[in-house]
This record gives C-alpha cells, structure tokens and sequence, in this order.
C-alpha cells in the first residue's frame, strides 16, 4: 500500500524570505521610496503574513542596508545619498569589470549565446518597453556574467552588494538618454566577448558601470539626495 503524500508546510525560514523579497523588489523599484516608514502592522496584512516573518524579513534587509532600524522609531527605507552611491559604484565597477573579464576567459559557447540573446531581447524592448521590463533583461546580464566568471568569491562579494546597486541602477536606468548609451556598452561588450578578448571586455564593462554611477549621481544631486 502506497505511503499517504505527506504535505509540505513552508517553513517560517522561507517565509520571511519571500516577504523579504516582496520588500526589497518595493524599495528596488521605487514602490517604497527613501525615507518611507514602515507601517508594520499594516504591511503584515497586506501582504497576507504574521508580525514574526515580516520582523525577521526587516531585519535582513537591514543587514543589506536597504531598511535602517532605529530604537524607539522603528524601521524606515534608507536614503540613497551621493556620497555613498559614488562610493558604492566605485566598488561594484571594479567587481563586475573582474567578472566580466573571467566570463570572458571562462564561459561555454552556449552560455555566451544565451547572453546574446538577452542583449537582443533588451535591445529590442530599449525604445518601447517600461522600465520594469527593460531592468528585469538588465539585471538578468548583469547577475549571468558574474556566474560565468565562475569566481564563488567575487560572487559572494557581489552579492553583498548587488541590492544596493540594482536600487541606484534603477534611478540610473529611468534616464532614456542613459538607456540608449548603456544599449550601446551592452553591445560593445558582447562583440569583446565574441572576440574572446578579456582586457576588452573588463575595461569597457568598467565603463559601463561608471557611466551608470555618474548618471545616478546627477540625477541625486537634482532630487537633493
């Protein structure tokens, strides 16, 4: 006789991670701007959770610096400054310029083809698309080449900062005349990766990512952040 199927309860772990992820994709996308408090109670309930799960999600964005926690005043979204976006993109330049030169020695045929065929798609939605969309391609490039540099070290270094740097990304990426310039780097990048040419590849990734910093910080400095 068949053993009866056991049902599978989503531990409180994973739940407060995908709360987790609900909150951050808000402040990543502007949904929840800099500065906003949380109304714990009432986010709870619209997002369908108990107090405990949605505490625990607060707390680990604050450990990724998106929420800041302060006694007596309870939780808020961080500011984004200029000081520390200028900061911020000189590091994530130079660790996904080292990944973009270590894909390039180390990823498969198949794994470039898979990025050129992102950069098509994000090409071709660059002019029409939102800017949801637009970013959600972006992102997607961005993440895979830092897996194909197979670095699990740089990876994790990475990560520590890749909320941080989406969130600013976003601000930058809303820009059409920054848009169209980055399509152009996208595409000066993939003909580096066709060419197998690492130096290429890392220095105009570089670029790229101190372009998008550049342009977050001018439009910073216009909102007074």
């Amino acid at each position: 006789m068949a053993e009866p199927v056991k049902k599978v309860r989503l531990s409180r772990q994973h739940l407060h991670e995908r709360v987790a992820e609900e909150l951050r994709n808000r402040i990543i996308t502007g949904q929840l701007p800099p500065g906003t408090r949380l109304a714990v109670k009432e986010l709870a309930e619209e997002i369908g959770v108990s107090l405990t799960p949605l505490r625990e999600a607060i707390k680990l964005l604050a450990s990724e610096q998106l929420i800041e926690m302060t006694p007596n005043r309870g939780a808020r979204v961080s500011a984004v400054t200029v000081e520390q976006t200028r900061h911020l993109f000189e590091v994530i330049s130079g660790t996904e310029a080292l990944a973009a030169e270590l894909a390039c020695k180390r990823m498969t045929d198949a794994e470039l083809a898979e990025l050129q065929g992102l950069h098509e798609e994000m090409q071709s939605v660059a002019g029409t698309a939102g800017r949801g969309r637009y970013f959600d391609l972006n992102r997607r490039i961005h993440d895979l080449i830092v897996v194909f540099a197979r670095n699990p070290i740089l990876g994790g270094q990475r990560a520590r900062l890749a909320q941080q740097a989406e969130r600013v990304r976003y601000i930058a990426l809303g820009n059409d005349g920054r848009r169209g310039a980055a399509v152009q780097e996208h595409r000066e990048l993939m003909v580096a990766f066709e060419a197998r040419d690492p130096e290429a590849a890392r220095r105009i990734w570089r670029r790229h990512l101190m372009a998008s910093g550049a342009q977050t910080i001018e439009v910073l400095a216009q909102r007074g952040g």
